[in-house]
């Protein structure tokens, strides 16, 4: 044990924990220690908070640009809203798994959107897409568990992050732009 006489005085502790705290403060207002730290993150989860309501609302507010990257879309309301949202003129994209348009569903709802005139791309590397993303219009991103389908929104354990943030939407932006170029890796559904 370290005898008394020592020990830091108590106000000599006090006063650096001050500093640091200053300090902390200071730094925290002179710039951003990186990107993401202003985002908003609103977590919804499923089936509780019904987070394919919240997504298909967040379609109808696109007015730029809809690109969706997901293993399962089927969902009714879904398609509606991004048939919808073409067209009001969004620019709206789909990338999905090539296997899963095995599924009667799956290929009707992609049905729905070609005829519609959206884009759709599947994989070439069957049975490996679990990106579940949505971006839209550079300011919101979502990303989480969930399929686009009714029982991803009523019945199944999911998450859904909504994620507001100029900085983090583009980086999601970009990523999905990649994917969408990379022809070696994607193709036209039809």
């Amino acid at each position: 044990m370290t005898p008394a006489h020592h020990l830091p005085p108590v106000n000599a502790v006090r006063s650096r924990r001050i500093g640091l705290a200053w300090a902390l403060i200071v730094l925290s207002l002179v710039g951003p220690f990186g990107v993401g730290w202003g985002a908003t993150v609103e977590v919804y989860y499923g089936p509780d908070d019904a987070p394919l309501d919240r997504l298909t609302a967040l379609y109808r507010h696109a007015t730029r640009y809809l690109y969706v990257a997901a293993y399962g879309l089927t969902s009714p309301r879904a398609v509606e809203a991004m048939v919808a949202a073409k067209k009001r003129g969004v620019d709206v994209r789909l990338i999905t798994d090539r296997q899963r348009t095995e599924d009667v569903k799956q290929r009707t709802a992609l049905h729905t959107l070609h005829l519609a005139g959206i884009p759709i791309l599947v994989n070439e590397h069957d049975g490996l897409m679990h990106l579940k993303q949505v971006v839209i219009d550079d300011e919101v991103n979502t990303t989480g568990s969930m399929n686009h389908t009714t029982s991803g929104n009523r019945y199944n354990d999911e998450r859904l992050d909504i994620i507001t943030d100029h900085a983090i939407t583009v980086q999601a932006r970009d990523k999905f732009l990649a994917m969408w170029n990379d022809r070696t890796r994607y193709r036209n559904w039809k």
